[in-house]
């Protein structure tokens, strides 16, 4: 009995089917680019206002409009998969992603640069629901830990090469080759799809556009982000700029989720599944965690530049540990949730998370760079056993016709959860200095010190729907 309980428990430790290991790595080579596009113009904004002769207010809307039409395509990806094919969508946004870079260099005014990131952010909200969808639907339920954390590389990819890179080409040459960079790469994937991903079947029933759906809830999710990043700006909730957008995305959120509910045909995002309280808890960690992460994902390089007095390039450099740790652990923590389930995975990373945030609480004006580094590598190595295993409970159990909703849902709830958290420590730190004794080093020392309390408790809170997550073996 012992033999065979080994034997049906040894292929979860074989290799992966090499041709969906094969159509993994292309997914992911293809998701690169988007990832690394976003940190990259991330610190290229004060370049970008002083070349394109504006103000950096304006030339924010670079970023604000991406994130803005990303939040409008990903509800969409689902129906266009159903209706279109995985293989075809995901082709479809590299060309996307590849035109807009391309239109994107050879903007010549701050209105054509915010044009084209809006279509470079559509192509980006389809690409990577596509890529999950793909991916798990190519896998068929098995190794799905270790395929997660194989397409999970570009997310982590981005903030650590990110700056770097984006260092590199403001220092030495023009913000242009921010998206000639992308060209290449999209060309590649392109030719590595069309060759190698196998053609998916669409939907028999070849489900009609819910419009209605699509009216609502692309425009709350798209708002609901544009008010959350709008929270620092105005200086908290109370602004008119941030409970208008808040209030509106709410609205159509709720008119969406009445509308749904009652719909009897295919809705654009069903429901339905939250009625299992795994993919509710999943869901709900996963926002929680997108604060976790994201938040402070914006504190770190912010810390190094503004008290310790780092370049662009050396935060960059500076900020390799944390992404070291999340390299290592990530095929170690994907193989683990295949075979032992989600929730102590996920429980235990996120205390270790949290122990490992607490340094950056009482870090000063001349913290000792090494404890600082080793804290970072540690909080990167237990953030994999944060995302991969949630985003493996939330695929598990659902049939084909499923997945691509579980990719829209699981894609607005780490988003808007990231966008959250930023904005939310992005105030705090805010209001610390506004209320404190000037613009000292060590004012303002103080007031990270708080944010990344903050952060602490967000993982401190994220604890409580993770015990809810499955703790099924695989």
């Amino acid at each position: 009995m012992a033999m065979s309980q080994a034997e049906a428990i040894k292929p979860l430790k074989e290799k992966i089917d090499p041709g969906i290991l094969k159509v993994a790595l292309i997914l992911v080579f293809g998701a690169i680019a988007s990832q690394l596009d976003s940190t990259m113009v991330n610190v290229a904004i004060n370049t970008l206002a002083l070349d394109l002769h504006s103000t950096v207010s304006a030339i924010q809307w670079v970023i604000t409009g991406y994130v803005l039409a990303m939040g409008l395509a990903v509800p969409v990806s689902g129906w266009a998969i159903q209706r279109f094919g995985g293989k075809n969508v995901y082709m479809f946004s590299l060309w996307v992603f590849l035109i807009s870079s391309l239109l994107c260099s050879l903007a010549w005014n701050p209105g054509s640069l915010i044009g084209f990131r809006l279509i470079q952010g559509i192509g980006a909200g389809l690409l990577v629901p596509t890529m999950q969808n793909v991916l798990v639907q190519s896998a068929g339920g098995s190794s799905l830990g270790r395929l997660i954390a194989i397409i999970s590389i570009p997310a982590l990819l981005g903030p650590i090469l990110g700056p770097v890179i984006g260092g590199l080409i403001m220092d030495n040459m023009s913000w242009r080759w921010i998206f000639y960079v992308n060209i290449p790469i999209m060309l590649i994937a392109l030719w590595l799809s069309w060759k190698h991903i196998p053609k998916d079947e669409s939907s028999p029933n070849k489900p009609g556009l819910d419009v209605i759906g699509l009216l609502l809830l692309s425009p709350a999710f798209a708002v609901l982000i544009y008010g959350i990043s709008e929270v620092s700006a105005q200086g908290g909730l109370s602004s008119a700029g941030v409970l208008i957008p808040l209030a509106a995305g709410l609205v159509l959120l709720a008119a969406y989720i009445v509308y749904a509910l009652r719909l009897r045909s295919s809705p654009l995002l069903d429901l339905q599944l939250f009625r299992s309280r795994n993919f509710l808890a999943s869901n709900v960690t996963l926002f929680l965690s997108g604060m976790v992460m994201n938040g402070v994902l914006l504190l770190l390089p912010l810390y190094y530049e503004q008290v310790r007095g780092e370049s662009v390039l050396m935060t960059g450099l500076l900020l390799i540990p944390q992404g070291v740790g999340m390299l290592i652990t990530r095929s170690w923590i994907g193989g683990l949730a295949d075979r032992i389930g989600s929730r102590n995975i996920v429980l235990v990373s996120l205390v270790v998370t949290l122990a490992a945030s607490i340094p950056f609480a009482f870090a000063g004006t001349d913290t000792n760079h090494f404890l600082l580094g080793a804290a970072q590598l540690l909080r990167g190595a237990a953030l994999n056993g944060i995302l991969i295993p949630i985003m493996v409970s939330a695929y598990e159990g659902l049939h084909k016709e499923q997945i691509p909703h579980a990719s829209i849902s699981t894609r607005i709830f780490q988003t808007i959860g990231g966008a959250f958290g930023s904005a939310v420590l992005a105030t705090v730190i805010g209001q610390q200095l506004t209320g404190g004794t000037g613009s000292s080093l060590t004012s303002l020392a103080h007031a990270y010190q708080v944010a990344f309390w903050w952060s602490v408790g967000f993982a401190a809170v994220a604890i409580l729907p993770a015990l809810f997550l499955s703790n099924r073996k695989k």
